[in-house]
């Protein structure tokens, strides 16, 4: 079965898009099921998008967060009310859908260094989506955190990033971002410095001691590299620095982290 076809970029906008009466209905029921059964869970993705920044994007996806235990007991869920499911990456990803319209089961990032945990529930908004449907939605520091590494060629969400700073006005928990990305701190500065080009009038929505410490981290790193972490470029997209890994010989630090990960299942989901 094909989902992932290439399609237009679509220009951000405010015009909230048109749901087919099938696709609303069926994002308004798995919220239901998947809330019935107390199964923890987030909305992120466009609507989660719409919430901080007030950007609208057609999406034929309801994107659904929730930690890598709770997958199993979802699909289990789906499947007793019919909707076909796949586990489309035993690291981060599973589907279930009916006529043509989707909801991902997202367990953290397919490079598994982001990873979706108990605590990115308990801090979800309590909101209103779908007229009138009250839903969790991720909180922007972890829907930051979960479009960082989304730098594919294909796809790159520093846009996003950068709304989202915006429309918060950086009225952030930093230090839970910072906790967030630990070690990877650098991919927060890439898109910060990023931010102060695109919105250079508006740099006070990242707080002083935010860019005190990532580029006094930045200077140390400088001074003293890591000799012993040559690469890290297919954590990025695994494509464009698939040369690095196949013939120049650089560590395969992306399957080396996916292989850390706990996965949604060892097999096939079996309906209960």
């Amino acid at each position: 079965m094909e989902y992932d076809r290439e399609k237009p970029v679509s220009v951000s906008s405010s015009q909230p898009p048109l749901f087919a009466t099938e696709q609303e209905c069926l994002f308004r029921e798995v919220i239901q099921l998947l809330e019935d059964n107390q199964i923890r869970f987030a909305v992120s993705g466009a609507f989660a998008l719409h919430e901080y920044t007030g950007i609208w994007r057609d999406t034929k996806d309801l994107d659904l967060f929730l930690p890598a235990e709770e997958a199993a007991h979802a699909l289990r869920v789906l499947q007793r009310a019919n909707l076909e499911t796949e586990i489309a990456d035993p690291v981060w990803l599973a589907k279930a859908w009916r006529e043509g319209f989707f909801v991902d089961l997202i367990t953290g990032m397919s490079n598994a260094v982001v990873r979706v945990d108990s605590s990115w529930i308990q801090r979800a908004l309590r909101t209103q989506i779908l007229d009138g449907v009250s839903v969790c939605v991720l909180q922007p520091e972890e829907l930051i955190a979960s479009k960082i590494f989304v730098t594919r060629r294909e796809r790159f969400d520093a846009a996003d990033i950068c709304h989202i700073i915006y429309g918060t006005r950086g009225k952030l928990d930093w230090r839970r971002l910072l906790r967030l990305l630990g070690e990877h701190w650098q991919m927060l500065l890439w898109h910060l410095v990023l931010y102060h080009y695109v919105y250079p009038a508006d740099t006070e929505a990242v707080p002083d001691g935010v860019w005190e410490e990532l580029l006094q981290r930045f200077k140390i790193e400088l001074a003293h590299p890591n000799k012993a972490l040559e690469f890290r470029g297919s954590l990025i997209d695994e494509k464009m620095f698939a040369i690095d890994v196949l013939e120049w010989g650089k560590r395969d630090i992306l399957e080396e982290q996916r292989k850390t990960a706990k996965p949604i299942l060892h097999g096939p989901a079996e309906a209960a």
